[in-house]
């Protein structure tokens, strides 16, 4: 009983400093934004189309449509790939195959950003201005990217969901006539739900929150995207090149778009929890 009771003391110790250091990062980043949010309003720091720190213009709407049109963009190319690799992974797949596959997905989120960022900017964007049009370094470069940097978070749990649900739910549509397809698609999924949400959602806080790669290939323009050839800046790639000489006014403006950030990905976070538990009764 004592090794029990001090195991149980020492995982509510580390889940209480997980959330300690959460809550420390909040308090930091909120006492450093909100004045000046409140010193530039609520409405003008966040629906203002301005940015110009050495005039006193703090407008982020720019840059808050960028992180999502961004984010959308990959997650539209993402999950479905993501999705799709999962079952061949987990369903369709001979093991020799997969056991190839598996270690090369995951290896994949070990790339550094950068290079995904260099590998974009050498290889997607010359394609996009020579066949597309515009300057290459866009919206549609940025998702591109981002797509292939979620796939390993998404391929990885989803797959292990897919494979921890019991044999039975597949053997007992099997033996009720289903074919494997039809098994997949109206029992497997389903009953996965909340485990592909839950890599759905890591995927979109990876994608809303990368900085390195958005700053090498979306061409950084604080302007509202007119479509997704368009250059753009996001939040993340805002605070990333301008923290580095940033003072006074400016730093806090800084740390505020901190805070609209962190609220963003906690209500994107949250909702994305309801849609699924609604979803699943």
């Amino acid at each position: 009983m004592t090794k029990e009771k001090v195991l149980e003391k020492f995982l509510l110790f580390v889940a209480l400093s997980s959330i300690s250091i959460l809550a420390l990062i909040a308090f930091f980043i909120f006492i450093e934004g909100i004045p000046l949010i409140w010193k530039k309003g609520v409405f003008s720091f966040l629906c203002g189309e301005r940015w110009y720190p050495s005039r006193g213009d703090f407008g982020i709407l720019p840059m808050i449509v960028g992180s999502f049109l961004v984010t959308i963009g990959a997650l539209i190319i993402g999950v479905p790939f993501g999705l799709a690799c999962a079952l061949f992974l987990g369903e369709l797949t001979p093991p020799l195959i997969g056991m190839i596959f598996r270690p090369a997905i995951q290896l994949l989120a070990a790339i550094p950003s950068v290079i995904y960022g260099f590998w974009g900017l050498i290889v997607i964007v010359p394609l996009i201005r020579e066949y597309l049009g515009g300057p290459g370094l866009s919206v549609l470069a940025g998702s591109l990217v981002l797509g292939i940097m979620i796939l390993p978070t998404i391929i990885s749990i989803s797959e292990d969901s897919l494979r921890a649900l019991p044999r039975s739910y597949k053997e007992g549509a099997l033996s009720l006539g289903a074919t494997h397809w039809q098994t997949i698609w109206r029992v497997l999924i389903p009953a996965a739900k909340s485990g592909i949400v839950a890599s759905i959602i890591l995927g979109m806080g990876r994608a809303i929150g990368e900085t390195m790669a958005m700053i090498m290939i979306l061409g950084n323009a604080v302007q509202m995207p007119e479509s997704i050839l368009s250059s753009a800046r996001t939040l993340t790639t805002n605070i990333g090149i301008e923290m580095g000489y940033a003072t006074g006014d400016h730093r806090q403006a800084l740390f505020a778009t901190g805070v609209i950030l962190f609220l963003i990905i906690m209500l994107l976070n949250a909702l994305a929890l309801i849609i699924s538990k609604k979803r699943v009764r």
